[in-house]
């Protein structure tokens, strides 16, 4: 999960050059605390952003209490994790910004956590992430070190002093409130655990009720889901928000329907309510054309959307529509003055659009859209709980 730089320059500039009253009207149902929105800025981290808001999250539901965790120390082990894969398949490996859920969790135990005003990754009077020279000089270094008859056994004192010099060092140990903790037993204090949490999936191509890993480039550790059929997977996603929990989402956001405004839809191009007054020549455009068309109307205009099926999720998967290029937070339900369900997401883009950093993306994109999902296993229901 990653967002190009290049796709969030295109956003920013659109966000300052165009807005609109939207035509939605939003009632929350049901909304569980979260964090302050953050701003990733010109990173491609989108995946620890998210997965650090949502054990912020987790701290608030068992209260703990308000923490600001570092995205960054959490990027930082990452890295060097992914490196040493790298050189272990001989560069046949997706080495990029970008990561999964699987990223932040499933190394909790091994290399904890630390407060971000311990580790913000912003060097030298830095106030915003700017990745894109250390990713390109990472990249380059790993090149060079694959395209070798051997490896050295130093590579790594290079690879970290790389990550010294932009980053910053790792910190061993560090004061917390007057307290000494090491990352580990600072999130032992926190009492997060990586096994109380479960990734979920939805996809035909594997047997339902079984773990898989994903597909995805990101998935570079090739961490498992367990996959379920797309209708429980969506009422695991609604049981656990209505039970106060949240949703870590990982999702495509390079689709039309994702728009400035801060609405996320799936517009049916064929429906011929979407039109509008020009009725007949929309009749005359192709696919192609009433989809383009559409883009510009979503927040604008309130526009009927397709029904999902897994089939339709399983083809826009294996055709490349669907990709797992954004991690954002659900934390909560919502309906429109029509009574259709939204889900609210925190994104990670900074306090912009006209919902302050926050999206309110429609049960029909979800669906669709959703390429997993991170949750607290008790806030599974039942029935589905029993079949892990």
């Amino acid at each position: 999960m990653h967002k190009l730089t290049l796709l969030v320059v295109v956003f920013f500039v659109s966000i300052s050059l165009f807005s609109q009253q939207s035509a939605y009207t939003f009632t929350v149902v049901k909304e569980n605390p979260v964090t302050s929105v953050k701003n990733q800025a010109s990173s491609g981290t989108c995946w620890s952003f998210s997965g650090v808001s949502f054990l912020e999250s987790e701290l608030l539901r068992k209260g703990k209490g308000t923490f600001d965790l570092s995205e960054m120390y959490i990027v930082r082990r990452n890295y060097e994790d992914k490196a040493e894969k790298y050189v272990r398949t001989h560069g046949n490996l997706n080495f990029a910004p970008g990561g999964s859920f699987a990223d932040v969790i499933e190394t909790l135990d091994q290399y904890g956590v630390v407060p971000d005003e311990v580790y913000t990754g912003l060097l030298d009077g830095a106030e915003r992430h700017d990745h894109g020279e250390m990713d390109k000089v990472l990249s380059g270094y790993m090149k060079g070190i694959i395209g070798n008859n051997s490896v050295s056994t130093v590579w790594k004192r290079g690879f970290n002093g790389i990550l010294d010099a932009y980053l910053g060092a790792k910190p061993d140990s560090f004061t917390y409130n007057g307290k000494t903790y090491t990352p580990q037993s600072f999130k032992e204090f926190l009492e997060l655990d990586q096994n109380d949490y479960i990734s979920i999936t939805s996809f035909s191509h594997q047997p339902f009720y079984t773990y898989f890993p994903l597909e995805v480039p990101d998935n570079w550790r090739w961490a498992n889901s367990f996959n379920l059929p797309l209708d429980e997977m969506m009422a695991a996603i609604d049981h656990a928000l209505m039970n106060g929990y949240t949703v870590a989402w990982a999702s495509d956001v390079s689709e039309g329907g994702f728009s400035r405004q801060g609405i996320a839809i799936v517009p049916d191009e064929n429906a011929v309510e979407n039109a509008g007054t020009d009725q007949a020549k929309w009749l005359g455009l192709s696919e192609r054309e009433r989809r383009s068309s559409i883009a510009g109307k979503v927040g604008s205009e309130v526009l009927k959307e397709k029904t999902i099926t897994q089939e339709m999720r399983q083809l826009a998967y294996d055709n490349y529509q669907t990709t797992d290029d954004h991690g954002m937070h659900i934390y909560g339900i919502a309906k429109d003055q029509n009574g259709n369900k939204f889900y609210l997401v925190k994104n990670s883009w900074g306090e912009t659009g006209p919902y302050n950093g926050v999206w309110y993306a429609s049960e029909a994109f979800v669906r669709y859209k959703t390429t997993s999902i991170v949750m607290h296993k008790d806030a599974l229901p039942k029935a589905t709980a029993k079949k892990l």
